[in-house]
């Protein structure tokens, strides 16, 4: 039978083992971030333009990077590349954005 103590101690290592995975989770998100994640003083490079939902499971997305856009139709299991580097056209450059990882719904 396992004693008060004995419950008490294992329920003190749980805590300090949990605050040290948080612990180190939250160091490895603020110190080991991915240069170039912030926005910085320069433009982003890469955004979504466009998307837009196929059928229940595809979407067609129209992604910028730099002075290019490509449009990819993108699947619970792949990815293609429908059309690749088509250029610009200058109304396009002022056309507010939304970044990569919002959501659309």
């Amino acid at each position: 039978m396992i004693d008060f103590w004995t419950l008490l101690r294992f329920a003190g290592a749980l805590v300090f083992v949990l605050a040290l995975i948080g612990g180190v989770s939250w160091a490895a998100r603020r110190y080991l971030a991915i240069a170039g994640t912030s926005a910085g003083a320069g433009r982003r490079r890469l955004a979504v333009t466009e998307s837009v939902l196929i059928d229940g499971k595809s979407r067609l997305v129209l992604v910028r990077r730099d002075d290019r856009e490509h449009l990819l139709v993108v699947g619970p299991t792949s990815t293609v590349v429908v059309e690749s580097n088509i250029a610009l056209r200058p109304a396009d450059t002022s056309a507010p954005l939304r970044a990569i990882g919002s959501s659309e719904r």
